[in-house]
């Protein structure tokens, strides 16, 4: 009896659109956090980088196996990406987004958005005008745990929110690096590590309506702050405090929220990289709970932002975040630039 033979048919896989990214400044964070965490993403892939310094980009192009890299901007612009990271300089910033915007790149940013809020307000305006999607690296949104916290707090297990106290200090002795020249960083701790803080405050705690505070020198003497606290208050509850530094060799960095039913805390987060963050959660009528875990908040961010570059959707984290972070620094910069000068008067 012959055999019946049964043709199958062939199965054709769907080509998948990957995202053409380009990568502007080659610092430190690039080099050891950026660039890994975006060679991870299967969406994407890194076609070209930039930087000033020629032999840099050359340097990191061939440690990453990239073959293009320029140390002229508008060259870069024009390789093959469909998007740009720009982790330059504070004060390149403006410069770098609005002409990746003009050029139909869309764009992740980072922190601080600029060195002014009239500088970040034009950047969000030609971004939106050129039809390219913004976003700023705040990567703490992202952590799994914070994810959790905000679900805890949208769903009102809390009660209504009475507080939010945030505290992010390290030890960064003034150096050659950028962030110690003002003209390019635009300021110390506040600028710094202070605009991570205000973000969570809003994130966290909605859109804030005052914000007072103090700048100072306690350890390093530099051209910017090596310390900061704020204090906030929110438009829909209560209020928030931050404290931030470069001149603390051991600190606690956590996040307590406390509100009226119940209260959280996240440590070993802030500030940490490495580590297994925990999360505590007391309810009122329940049993304290406890939860550690361990979360690549850098990868979550970038494989967020790629979905919306792919989709040309709005991302999580927008250039207008960015934009009114930077106002509320400037507005505690200017309440603290006032005391000082009262209190000289007399």
């Amino acid at each position: 009896m012959a055999k019946k033979f049964i043709k199958m048919k062939t199965i054709k896989k769907r080509a998948t659109k990957k995202l053409k990214w380009g990568v502007a400044g080659c610092g430190k964070f690039t080099e050891e956090s950026l660039i890994p965490a975006l060679k991870l993403l299967r969406k994407s892939t890194l076609n070209s980088v930039f930087s000033n310094n020629a032999q840099r980009a050359k340097s990191i192009a061939e440690k990453f196996g990239v073959e293009e890299y320029f140390s002229n901007f508008e060259d870069f612009l024009s390789s093959d990406i469909d998007a740009v990271y720009i982790g330059s300089v504070n004060a390149d910033h403006y410069e770098q987004v609005l002409k990746a915007a003009k050029a139909g790149k869309h764009i992740l940013c980072e922190k601080p958005l600029a060195i002014t809020s009239v500088q970040a307000e034009e950047m969000v305006n030609v971004c939106r005008e050129n039809n390219v999607q913004f976003a700023v690296n705040y990567t703490y949104r992202f952590h799994p745990l914070m994810i959790i916290a905000k679900e805890i707090m949208d769903r009102q297990l809390l009660g209504k929110l009475v507080s939010i106290n945030l505290n992010f200090n390290i030890d960064f002795p003034p150096g050659s690096n950028f962030r110690f020249n003002k003209d390019q960083s635009g300021g110390g701790a506040l600028r710094d590590l202070g605009t991570h803080m205000i973000d969570l405050l809003r994130f966290f705690g909605g859109e804030i309506v005052s914000i007072n505070g103090v700048i100072d020198n306690i350890v390093y003497t530099s051209e910017v702050d090596d310390f900061a606290a704020g204090i906030v208050k929110f438009e829909d509850s209560g209020y928030g405090y931050f404290n931030v530094s470069f001149n603390n060799k051991k600190a606690f960095n956590r996040m307590e929220l406390n509100g009226h039913k119940g209260a959280l805390r996240i440590e070993d987060l802030i500030g940490a990289k490495h580590s297994a963050s925990k999360l505590t959660i007391l309810l009122d009528g329940e049993a304290k709970k406890a939860f550690r875990k361990r979360g690549n908040k850098l990868l979550n961010l970038l494989r967020s932002v790629q979905g919306s570059f792919l989709k040309n959707e709005t991302p999580l984290v927008t250039g207008y975040d960015g934009y009114i972070n930077m106002k509320l620094m400037e507005e505690l910069e200017a309440g603290h630039q006032l005391k000082q000068n009262n209190k000289n008067n007399f």
